[in-house]
């Protein structure tokens, strides 16, 4: 699937919209439990999901659109931010303690995801979590999405799975899949 920029354009325009304080606390929490130094989203968009981790957490975003990243360092000048591809992450081999995607995943091609991962798991030197909508069978969930199964993915790579739970039954089919790498 080609990057579609007056797509993600006006999704990066209406993203405050979808700020959810629980949400980012509970990234900001997770990272804090599991005593991560350093933190990246790949598909940060503008960065909404990072906002509540604070220092010495270095919080830092990966993702193609300009518009969202800039929107992302206006709204958290202390973040890291990077305009790339899940394909080709910028940072080093496990250089960064916990990586994670929300509904990023679901919006990419096999190709993309498989490469994507990989790289994800290359950068991450101790966590790899994803938050996305999950099908077993990795389906169609529309005419741009795909659900993914991440907890398989993960496992297939050799991490430990720690949780793969649905994260709200009553609202959507988000999965939180959070592993370890071995």
């Amino acid at each position: 699937m080609a990057y579609d920029a007056r797509y993600w354009d006006g999704y990066a325009a209406s993203n405050e919209a979808r700020y959810s304080d629980e949400f980012a606390g509970f990234v900001a929490g997770l990272a804090g439990s599991l005593r991560c130094g350093s933190v990246l989203e790949a598909g940060c968009g503008t960065g909404i999901d990072l906002r509540r981790i604070a220092g010495p957490v270095l919080a830092a975003g990966a993702d193609l659109n300009a518009v969202a990243l800039g929107m992302a360092a206006q709204k958290m000048p202390t973040g890291l931010y990077a305009r790339c591809g899940i394909e080709r992450l910028p940072f080093g081999d496990a250089s960064v303690d916990m990586v994670f995607t929300h509904g990023l995943l679901n919006h990419l091609d096999e190709g993309a995801v498989e490469a994507g991962t990989a790289e994800l798991y290359r950068v991450s030197s101790k966590y790899v979590a994803s938050f996305e909508e999950y099908l077993a069978d990795e389906g169609r969930i529309d005419d741009r999405r795909h659900g993914r199964n991440m907890g398989r993915r993960w496992a297939g790579m050799g991490a430990r799975i720690i949780s793969d739970v649905q994260m709200h039954p009553d609202i959507d089919g988000t999965r939180f899949t959070l592993a370890a790498k071995r």
